[in-house]
Protein backbone atom coordinates (compact mmCIF):
# COMPACT_ATOMS: atom_id res chain seq x y z
CA UNK A 1 0.00 0.00 0.00
CA UNK A 2 2.74 2.57 0.77
CA UNK A 3 4.75 1.51 -2.45
CA UNK A 4 1.92 2.36 -4.45
CA UNK A 5 1.21 5.40 -2.66
CA UNK A 6 5.01 6.12 -3.58
CA UNK A 7 4.95 5.49 -7.02
CA UNK A 8 1.45 7.79 -7.41
CA UNK A 9 3.42 10.77 -5.68
CA UNK A 10 6.54 10.22 -7.63
CA UNK A 11 4.45 9.80 -10.97
CA UNK A 12 2.24 12.81 -10.46
CA UNK A 13 5.85 15.30 -9.56
CA UNK A 14 7.35 13.94 -12.91
CA UNK A 15 4.03 14.26 -14.88
CA UNK A 16 4.21 17.72 -13.42
CA UNK A 17 7.90 18.58 -14.10
CA UNK A 18 7.75 17.12 -17.44
CA UNK A 19 4.51 19.43 -18.61
CA UNK A 20 6.13 22.68 -16.93
CA UNK A 21 9.33 21.57 -19.12
CA UNK A 22 7.16 20.82 -22.36
CA UNK A 23 5.39 24.27 -22.09
CA UNK A 24 8.52 25.88 -21.36
CA UNK A 25 10.03 24.29 -25.13
CA UNK A 26 7.19 24.92 -26.58
CA UNK A 27 6.80 29.09 -25.36
CA UNK A 28 11.00 29.10 -26.97
CA UNK A 29 9.88 27.44 -29.79
CA UNK A 30 6.02 29.50 -30.64
CA UNK A 31 7.48 32.72 -28.75
CA UNK A 32 4.06 33.06 -26.83
CA UNK A 33 2.85 31.95 -23.76
CA UNK A 34 0.44 29.28 -23.39
CA UNK A 35 -2.38 31.77 -22.38
CA UNK A 36 -1.26 33.10 -25.68
CA UNK A 37 -1.79 30.16 -27.10
CA UNK A 38 -5.10 29.62 -25.97
CA UNK A 39 -6.32 32.95 -26.74
CA UNK A 40 -5.38 32.89 -29.93
CA UNK A 41 -6.07 29.37 -31.04
CA UNK A 42 -9.34 28.81 -29.41
CA UNK A 43 -12.55 30.41 -29.96
CA UNK A 44 -14.42 32.23 -27.71
CA UNK A 45 -16.63 30.04 -25.95
CA UNK A 46 -16.58 27.17 -22.77
CA UNK A 47 -13.67 25.62 -24.54
CA UNK A 48 -11.25 28.89 -24.58
CA UNK A 49 -12.82 30.08 -21.18
CA UNK A 50 -12.31 26.15 -19.20
CA UNK A 51 -8.99 26.44 -21.16
CA UNK A 52 -8.18 29.69 -19.53
CA UNK A 53 -9.20 28.64 -15.96
CA UNK A 54 -7.27 25.68 -15.92
CA UNK A 55 -3.68 27.35 -17.03
CA UNK A 56 -4.21 29.82 -14.32
CA UNK A 57 -5.40 27.65 -11.76
CA UNK A 58 -2.55 25.03 -12.45
CA UNK A 59 -0.02 27.83 -12.38
CA UNK A 60 2.96 28.05 -10.68
CA UNK A 61 2.76 31.86 -9.69
CA UNK A 62 0.09 32.47 -6.73
CA UNK A 63 -0.49 35.74 -8.60
CA UNK A 64 -2.11 33.94 -11.33
CA UNK A 65 -3.77 31.55 -9.56
CA UNK A 66 -5.45 33.91 -7.23
CA UNK A 67 -6.39 35.64 -10.69
CA UNK A 68 -9.06 33.49 -10.76
CA UNK A 69 -10.94 34.92 -7.80
CA UNK A 70 -10.29 38.43 -7.76
CA UNK A 71 -13.64 41.22 -7.45
CA UNK A 72 -15.06 41.94 -10.39
CA UNK A 73 -13.70 45.57 -10.20
CA UNK A 74 -10.36 44.51 -10.18
CA UNK A 75 -10.11 42.46 -13.18
CA UNK A 76 -8.80 44.74 -15.56
CA UNK A 77 -5.55 45.60 -13.07
CA UNK A 78 -5.13 41.92 -12.60
CA UNK A 79 -4.92 41.58 -16.65
CA UNK A 80 -2.38 44.27 -16.63
CA UNK A 81 -0.32 42.16 -13.78
CA UNK A 82 -0.71 39.07 -15.79
CA UNK A 83 0.82 40.64 -19.14
CA UNK A 84 3.30 41.85 -16.89
CA UNK A 85 4.20 38.96 -15.26
CA UNK A 86 4.61 37.02 -18.70
CA UNK A 87 6.37 39.76 -20.17
CA UNK A 88 3.83 40.63 -22.88
CA UNK A 89 3.42 43.95 -24.46
CA UNK A 90 0.45 45.07 -24.48
CA UNK A 91 0.17 47.50 -27.25
CA UNK A 92 1.91 44.69 -29.74
CA UNK A 93 -0.79 41.93 -28.35
CA UNK A 94 -3.79 44.44 -27.75
CA UNK A 95 -6.20 41.39 -28.56
CA UNK A 96 -4.98 39.13 -25.65
CA UNK A 97 -5.55 41.66 -22.81
CA UNK A 98 -9.62 41.61 -24.82
CA UNK A 99 -9.88 37.99 -24.56
CA UNK A 100 -8.43 37.74 -21.23
CA UNK A 101 -11.04 39.73 -19.79
CA UNK A 102 -13.98 37.97 -21.51
CA UNK A 103 -12.65 34.98 -19.99
CA UNK A 104 -12.06 36.26 -16.94
CA UNK A 105 -15.30 37.70 -16.84
CA UNK A 106 -16.88 34.65 -16.84
CA UNK A 107 -15.13 33.11 -14.45
CA UNK A 108 -15.32 35.07 -11.90
CA UNK A 109 -19.26 35.65 -12.62
CA UNK A 110 -19.26 31.77 -12.47
CA UNK A 111 -18.27 32.16 -8.28
CA UNK A 112 -20.14 35.32 -7.91
CA UNK A 113 -23.24 33.24 -9.01
CA UNK A 114 -22.70 29.86 -7.20
CA UNK A 115 -22.31 32.55 -3.87
CA UNK A 116 -25.93 34.59 -5.20
CA UNK A 117 -27.44 31.05 -5.35
CA UNK A 118 -26.46 29.76 -2.17
CA UNK A 119 -27.21 32.75 -0.05
CA UNK A 120 -30.54 32.22 -1.57
CA UNK A 121 -30.80 28.74 -0.93
CA UNK A 122 -29.59 29.70 2.60
CA UNK A 123 -32.53 31.80 3.35
CA UNK A 124 -35.70 30.13 4.73
CA UNK A 125 -39.03 31.12 3.62
CA UNK A 126 -40.72 33.73 6.40
CA UNK A 127 -44.38 33.94 6.55
CA UNK A 128 -43.81 37.24 8.74
CA UNK A 129 -42.11 38.86 5.01
CA UNK A 130 -43.91 41.10 3.52
CA UNK A 131 -41.92 40.26 0.43
CA UNK A 132 -41.81 36.34 0.28
CA UNK A 133 -45.83 36.72 0.74
CA UNK A 134 -46.02 38.77 -2.28
CA UNK A 135 -44.13 36.26 -4.49
CA UNK A 136 -46.01 33.93 -3.07
CA UNK A 137 -49.41 35.58 -4.10
CA UNK A 138 -47.85 36.18 -7.38
CA UNK A 139 -46.76 32.60 -8.06
CA UNK A 140 -50.92 31.62 -7.25
CA UNK A 141 -51.98 34.72 -9.75
CA UNK A 142 -49.74 33.88 -12.73
CA UNK A 143 -50.33 30.18 -12.84
CA UNK A 144 -54.44 30.35 -11.70
CA UNK A 145 -54.99 33.96 -12.74
CA UNK A 146 -59.51 32.72 -13.30
CA UNK A 147 -59.03 31.53 -10.05
CA UNK A 148 -59.02 33.42 -6.78
CA UNK A 149 -57.49 32.49 -3.65
CA UNK A 150 -59.82 32.46 -0.91
CA UNK A 151 -57.40 32.35 1.75
CA UNK A 152 -53.86 32.00 2.39
CA UNK A 153 -53.62 28.98 4.20
CA UNK A 154 -55.96 27.23 1.72
CA UNK A 155 -55.90 23.42 0.45
CA UNK A 156 -56.16 25.24 -3.11
CA UNK A 157 -52.48 25.21 -2.92
CA UNK A 158 -52.64 21.97 -3.74
CA UNK A 159 -53.78 22.34 -7.17
CA UNK A 160 -49.99 23.87 -8.36
CA UNK A 161 -48.81 20.86 -6.47
CA UNK A 162 -47.95 21.53 -3.04
CA UNK A 163 -48.02 19.21 -0.26
CA UNK A 164 -50.31 20.65 2.06
CA UNK A 165 -52.38 23.66 2.51
CA UNK A 166 -49.70 26.35 3.31
CA UNK A 167 -46.61 26.18 0.91
CA UNK A 168 -44.42 27.74 3.60
CA UNK A 169 -42.91 23.95 4.49
CA UNK A 170 -42.19 23.03 1.08
CA UNK A 171 -39.68 25.57 0.69
CA UNK A 172 -37.46 23.94 3.67
CA UNK A 173 -34.94 22.04 1.17
CA UNK A 174 -33.91 24.65 -1.60
CA UNK A 175 -34.81 28.20 1.05
CA UNK A 176 -36.07 30.97 -1.52
CA UNK A 177 -34.40 29.72 -4.36
CA UNK A 178 -36.94 27.62 -5.44
CA UNK A 179 -40.04 29.97 -4.91
CA UNK A 180 -37.59 32.38 -6.71
CA UNK A 181 -37.45 30.14 -9.84
CA UNK A 182 -40.84 29.00 -9.85
CA UNK A 183 -41.90 32.85 -9.53
CA UNK A 184 -39.70 33.18 -12.72
CA UNK A 185 -41.08 30.31 -14.75
CA UNK A 186 -44.59 31.31 -14.05
CA UNK A 187 -44.30 35.10 -14.88
CA UNK A 188 -41.83 35.05 -17.25
CA UNK A 189 -42.63 31.87 -19.59
CA UNK A 190 -46.48 31.84 -18.41
CA UNK A 191 -47.83 29.83 -21.65
CA UNK A 192 -45.55 27.10 -20.83
CA UNK A 193 -45.61 27.14 -17.24
CA UNK A 194 -49.42 27.19 -17.01
CA UNK A 195 -49.16 23.94 -20.15
CA UNK A 196 -46.77 21.95 -18.09
CA UNK A 197 -49.17 22.82 -14.36
CA UNK A 198 -52.20 21.72 -16.84
CA UNK A 199 -50.30 18.12 -18.19
CA UNK A 200 -49.30 17.25 -14.42
CA UNK A 201 -53.02 17.18 -13.33
CA UNK A 202 -54.75 15.70 -16.26
CA UNK A 203 -55.07 12.34 -17.11
CA UNK A 204 -52.55 11.17 -20.20
CA UNK A 205 -54.90 9.43 -22.26
CA UNK A 206 -53.02 6.90 -25.16
CA UNK A 207 -54.17 3.58 -27.38
CA UNK A 208 -53.88 0.25 -25.85
CA UNK A 209 -52.09 -2.44 -28.19
CA UNK A 210 -53.04 -5.97 -26.95
CA UNK A 211 -48.58 -6.49 -27.01
CA UNK A 212 -48.79 -4.01 -24.04
CA UNK A 213 -50.37 -6.21 -21.36
CA UNK A 214 -47.99 -8.81 -22.12
CA UNK A 215 -45.00 -6.44 -21.16
CA UNK A 216 -46.52 -6.83 -17.66
CA UNK A 217 -46.80 -8.39 -14.58
CA UNK A 218 -50.74 -8.72 -14.10
CA UNK A 219 -50.91 -6.58 -11.01
CA UNK A 220 -48.53 -3.75 -13.05
CA UNK A 221 -50.71 -3.70 -15.34
CA UNK A 222 -54.07 -3.35 -13.81
CA UNK A 223 -51.89 -0.59 -11.74
CA UNK A 224 -50.90 0.65 -15.34
CA UNK A 225 -54.75 1.11 -16.74
CA UNK A 226 -55.99 2.62 -13.92
CA UNK A 227 -53.33 5.38 -13.62
CA UNK A 228 -52.52 7.26 -16.62
CA UNK A 229 -51.96 10.37 -15.13
CA UNK A 230 -49.13 12.42 -15.60
CA UNK A 231 -48.85 12.71 -12.64
CA UNK A 232 -46.87 14.57 -10.23
CA UNK A 233 -47.00 17.42 -8.35
CA UNK A 234 -45.71 21.02 -10.27
CA UNK A 235 -44.54 22.84 -7.75
CA UNK A 236 -42.87 20.32 -5.44
CA UNK A 237 -41.07 18.88 -8.62
CA UNK A 238 -40.32 22.79 -9.79
CA UNK A 239 -38.22 22.49 -6.01
CA UNK A 240 -36.48 19.74 -7.02
CA UNK A 241 -35.22 20.54 -10.78
CA UNK A 242 -34.39 23.73 -8.17
CA UNK A 243 -32.00 21.24 -6.28
CA UNK A 244 -30.71 19.34 -9.51
CA UNK A 245 -29.68 22.90 -11.28
CA UNK A 246 -28.20 24.07 -7.92
CA UNK A 247 -25.78 20.80 -8.02
CA UNK A 248 -25.09 20.70 -12.15
CA UNK A 249 -23.97 24.70 -11.27
CA UNK A 250 -21.82 23.94 -7.81
CA UNK A 251 -20.32 21.03 -9.74
CA UNK A 252 -19.02 23.33 -12.28
CA UNK A 253 -20.85 20.81 -14.80
CA UNK A 254 -23.20 23.99 -16.03
CA UNK A 255 -19.92 25.84 -16.93
CA UNK A 256 -19.69 24.53 -20.56
CA UNK A 257 -23.29 26.28 -20.82
CA UNK A 258 -23.25 29.43 -19.33
CA UNK A 259 -19.16 30.11 -20.71
CA UNK A 260 -21.71 29.61 -23.94
CA UNK A 261 -24.49 31.42 -23.41
CA UNK A 262 -23.32 34.74 -21.99
CA UNK A 263 -21.12 36.66 -23.60
CA UNK A 264 -19.53 37.97 -19.68
CA UNK A 265 -20.69 36.89 -16.34
CA UNK A 266 -22.89 34.80 -16.10
CA UNK A 267 -26.29 36.18 -14.30
CA UNK A 268 -29.27 35.28 -11.94
CA UNK A 269 -31.39 35.54 -14.89
CA UNK A 270 -29.45 32.79 -16.81
CA UNK A 271 -29.88 30.14 -14.10
CA UNK A 272 -33.09 31.20 -13.84
CA UNK A 273 -33.64 30.85 -17.72
CA UNK A 274 -31.52 27.16 -17.43
CA UNK A 275 -33.94 25.96 -14.68
CA UNK A 276 -36.82 26.99 -16.77
CA UNK A 277 -35.33 25.23 -19.77
CA UNK A 278 -35.14 21.92 -17.23
CA UNK A 279 -38.19 22.00 -16.35
CA UNK A 280 -39.69 21.86 -19.42
CA UNK A 281 -37.05 19.22 -21.04
CA UNK A 282 -37.74 17.50 -17.64
CA UNK A 283 -41.47 17.27 -18.30
CA UNK A 284 -41.46 16.16 -21.97
CA UNK A 285 -38.49 13.53 -20.55
CA UNK A 286 -41.34 12.13 -18.10
CA UNK A 287 -43.67 11.88 -20.93
CA UNK A 288 -41.50 9.83 -22.62
CA UNK A 289 -40.31 7.19 -19.84
CA UNK A 290 -43.35 6.63 -18.66
CA UNK A 291 -44.01 5.81 -15.45
CA UNK A 292 -45.90 3.74 -13.78
CA UNK A 293 -46.57 5.87 -10.57
CA UNK A 294 -45.01 9.25 -8.81
CA UNK A 295 -42.59 6.10 -6.77
CA UNK A 296 -40.53 6.48 -10.02
CA UNK A 297 -38.99 10.21 -10.12
CA UNK A 298 -36.27 9.29 -8.56
CA UNK A 299 -35.34 7.03 -10.55
CA UNK A 300 -36.46 9.05 -14.00
CA UNK A 301 -34.79 12.18 -12.37
CA UNK A 302 -31.67 10.27 -11.99
CA UNK A 303 -31.62 9.08 -15.43
CA UNK A 304 -32.52 12.92 -16.60
CA UNK A 305 -29.33 14.21 -14.12
CA UNK A 306 -27.15 11.42 -16.29
CA UNK A 307 -28.55 12.67 -19.47
CA UNK A 308 -27.40 16.33 -18.94
CA UNK A 309 -24.25 15.32 -17.34
CA UNK A 310 -23.38 13.81 -20.54
CA UNK A 311 -24.81 16.73 -22.90
CA UNK A 312 -22.88 19.32 -20.80
CA UNK A 313 -19.45 16.88 -21.26
CA UNK A 314 -19.29 18.50 -24.70
CA UNK A 315 -17.66 22.06 -24.74
CA UNK A 316 -19.90 23.31 -27.51
CA UNK A 317 -22.87 22.76 -25.71
CA UNK A 318 -24.95 25.60 -24.66
CA UNK A 319 -28.83 24.10 -23.06
CA UNK A 320 -30.84 27.15 -23.95
CA UNK A 321 -28.96 29.56 -26.14
CA UNK A 322 -31.44 31.77 -26.76
CA UNK A 323 -34.52 30.47 -24.33
CA UNK A 324 -37.83 30.98 -25.44
CA UNK A 325 -41.13 28.95 -24.87
CA UNK A 326 -41.03 25.88 -27.43
CA UNK A 327 -44.10 25.50 -29.49
CA UNK A 328 -43.70 22.15 -29.05
CA UNK A 329 -44.57 21.52 -25.39
CA UNK A 330 -47.76 23.44 -26.59
CA UNK A 331 -48.32 21.39 -29.69
CA UNK A 332 -47.99 18.35 -27.37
Amino acid sequence: MITRMFVQVCLYFYCKCLWRCLKFVVRKLTGQCELQRICYNTKPGAARTMKIEASLKGSKSKRLQTSVSVHPDAIEKTIDDIMELKRINPDINPQLGVSLQACLLQIVGYRNLIAEVEKLRREMYDSENPQHEEMLLKLWKCLKPNSPLKARISKQWCEIGFQGDDPKTDFRGMGLLGLYNLVYFAEWDTEIAQQVLSDSLQPKYREVTKKEPSQFSKAEWEKKKLDKAIGYSFAIVGINITDLAYNLLVSGALKTHFYNVAPEAPTLTHFQQTFCYLMHEFHKFWIEEDPLDIMEFNRVREKFHKRLLKQLQNPEMALCPHFAASESLINM
